[in-house]
């Protein structure tokens, strides 16, 4: 952790308003934000942004949402309302979908100022220049690309929010100490290329390169990550790595995905960390035969045991207060009177404590074996074989950047209690940030807590206190 790089100062001594005229270099210890304006044009001298200046500088509501929903004509899923902004998103990681929205970011973020720079991951990095351009920027990032029935805001958010916070800065004319930007990182769904958060797991160096570039997408296509990145354009020449592009600080705005912050009434979700999540590929092998020939005496059937092994998952996390999903499941030969012979099924296994994360596992490895054996599930016995995917410990976010969004949470609402600290259920390119640079997220309230859905949705007015914290 670059804890150094980081100082929380009160709040008014972080912006400075950009001077008419160069001035001298200036040694400056505020980590964040400086502004300027000189008090006497001749002496040059700096002064810090008084507290109504700071906070005349507020996002855009109207114009945010109408960022957001511009870019979501890329990609647009299915309907769930009768207007035009009430449909879903279907944008998979680096589709001509994602390349529209990815240009539209490319060319807005460059008209704002910003050098906009592309890893061998497709990462997009736009970086407004501070007065010390040649210390890390400090990010807002999250993601463009979508589930396949996906909704408006997981990641598309956190990316507008963070032009808007380029928007109003450059409108104002302040300039920071130190150099600001926005990342869109490249599939972090892990919808079309099955490993989540796989472009920032690169950048943190958890992930090898070749490993995700050879990345196949989900189905029967032949496309990898590698091919896909060329075929649109954005295979960046600069290196996936931390050390290529280092970070002085990340800060993500998301939605919550959950039922919390709207049962309590809270505006604002504090994040914590990430609870601890596994990902797993489970073979099921079997026989094959003909489904009006063969008796159930006489049957190795992996789609019967596939089925129980699924339930049985449900039932050991239940027990130990985990989770536990199945989203994909392959048979085959996968026709209508063959008994299926081999069956693959992801599972994905979660809970806010590593150590529950590893009895889980433990626990459904025997249960499985034991389903498979002979005369539990068939007559036969079939074979189990598992493929760990991702493995992800449970995450802590650092402290000052976790006090920062506290307290400017509490500035922004005018109180306290209308905030709540959270750990986060669901995986965010966060995760892989906070090992290489401080970290905290921004989390709003979702309507129902319905996410990977078309009728996800948080209101206009939550988007922009969201976008209002993150500022």
């Amino acid at each position: 952790m670059m804890a150094s790089r980081l100082a929380i100062s009160p709040i008014s001594r972080l912006l400075t308003t950009k001077p008419k005229h160069p001035l001298p270099p200036r040694h400056i210890h505020n980590r964040l934000l400086t502004t300027t304006a000189p008090t006497n044009a001749a002496a040059n001298r700096w002064k810090p942004i008084d507290d109504a200046t700071l906070q005349s500088l507020k996002v855009n509501q109207a114009r945010l949402l109408a960022d957001l929903h511009h870019t979501c004509q890329w990609g647009t899923g299915k309907p769930w309302g009768l207007k035009p902004t009430q449909t879903g998103m279907s944008r998979l990681a680096l589709s001509d979908a994602d390349k529209r929205a990815r240009d539209w970011f490319v060319g807005t973020t460059g008209a704002l100022g910003c050098k906009v720079s592309v890893d061998a991951m497709g990462n997009i990095f736009a970086v407004r220049p501070g007065r010390n351009s040649d210390e890390p920027p400090t990010c807002a990032g999250s993601h463009l690309d979508t589930q396949p029935m996906g909704g408006r805001y997981d990641g598309i958010l956190g990316v507008v929010a963070g032009v808007e916070m380029l928007r109003v800065l450059e409108e104002n004319q302040i300039e920071t100490a130190f150099p600001v930007g926005v990342v869109n990182w490249t599939n972090e769904e892990g919808a079309r290329f099955p490993v989540s958060m796989v472009s920032s797991g690169v950048w943190a160096g958890e992930i090898p390169l070749e490993r995700a570039h050879s990345l196949r997408e989900v189905g029967r296509g032949t496309a990898t990550m590698k091919s896909e990145l060329e075929r649109i354009g954005y295979l960046g020449s600069m290196a996936a790595s931390h050390k290529a592009m280092p970070l002085g600080a990340h800060f993500e705005l998301h939605i919550e995905q959950g039922p919390v912050l709207e049962a309590e009434k809270k505006r604002i979700g504090v994040v914590q960390g990430v609870q601890a999540y596994r990902r797993f590929t489970v073979e099921v092998v079997g026989r094959g035969a003909h489904t009006g020939t063969t008796p159930f005496s006489a049957r190795a059937d992996a789609k019967l045991a596939a089925a129980r092994m699924i339930s049985a998952s449900h039932d050991i996390a239940t027990k130990h207060a985990g989770l536990a999903s199945t989203g994909i499941l392959t048979l085959a030969p996968g026709s209508v009177n063959t008994i299926p012979s081999s069956v693959k099924f992801s599972l994905d296994i979660r809970a806010p404590q590593d150590s529950t994360v590893d009895a889980m596992e433990a626990e459904m490895k025997r249960e499985f074996a034991r389903i498979a054996s002979k005369d539990v599930t068939n007559a036969l016995e079939l074979a189990v074989n598992w493929q760990t995917d991702s493995v992800s410990p449970a995450v802590h976010f650092h402290k000052d950047c976790i006090a920062a969004v506290q307290d400017t949470a509490a500035s922004v609402l005018g109180s306290m209690s209308l905030s709540r600290e959270m750990v986060s259920a669901a995986g965010h390119d966060s995760l892989y940030t906070s090992r290489r640079c401080p970290t905290s997220m921004i989390f709003v309230p979702s309507r129902n807590g319905v996410s990977h859905h078309p009728e996800e949705y948080t209101s206009p007015e939550d988007c922009a206190v969201g976008a209002e914290v993150l500022l």
